[in-house]
């Protein structure tokens, strides 16, 4: 079974959406500059029309390419994207957590929607990804993982920007400490990939 992985890109100050986000402003307030790197390397390092890394980061993006098996997604995140319906960049089944999956719309053909909990969500992804990666899309649903111990890694790629406000990720996952182990530093062009391992 493969690892249970967060992998979002965040502000200096924590945040992964500006203030204000929603489906008429998607990032929030500056929050475009959190996926800038994503396409600021050379066209020689084009892995899919919407991701062209530095040099230093193309590892990190052919790793959501070639481990990716899955993608764990909230509501939100999934009406905020418009619900993929052009596609993810990394083409996997998407299980989205919702109470009530939408009647009418558009939404990309990968999406599957999951009305009885994150945690049923959560065996289908598994059971959809195989040995590879399942990767959560959005606070909440990562939040509540590392609650409930089910979260393996947390990749934050961080952007040197201060948002100010906005949706953080690292918040409501309880009172205890969580201990982390570092795993990978990779520095980049705009931006720093950080990886560690939830210590259980």
């Amino acid at each position: 079974m493969g690892s249970v992985v967060v992998d979002l890109s965040m502000s200096l100050d924590g945040f992964i959406a500006g203030s204000g986000d929603g489906p008429s402003s998607p990032l929030g307030r500056g929050g475009e500059a959190l996926f800038r790197w994503m396409s600021a390397g050379p066209e020689e390092n084009r892995v899919e029309s919407r991701l062209s890394p530095p040099d230093a980061s193309k590892a990190v993006v052919d790793e959501w390419m070639t481990e990716g098996g899955a993608i764990i997604s909230g509501r939100r995140t999934f009406d905020i994207a418009g619900g993929w319906k052009d596609g993810h960049p990394v083409d996997v089944p998407i299980f989205v957590v919702t109470h009530e999956a939408p009647t009418s719309g558009q939404w990309s053909p990968r999406v599957s929607f999951v009305t009885d909990g994150l945690d049923h969500a959560l065996e289908l992804a598994q059971e959809a990804a195989g040995d590879r990666t399942v990767a959560i899309s959005g606070a909440s649903p990562a939040q509540q993982l590392l609650r409930a111990g089910k979260l393996d890694e947390i990749q934050v790629s961080l952007v040197p920007v201060l948002l100010g406000g906005g949706v953080r990720l690292l918040e409501h996952f309880g009172d205890e400490p969580v201990q982390l182990e570092q795993v990978r530093v990779v520095e980049s062009e705009g931006v720093t990939h950080l990886r560690y391992r939830v210590v259980r």
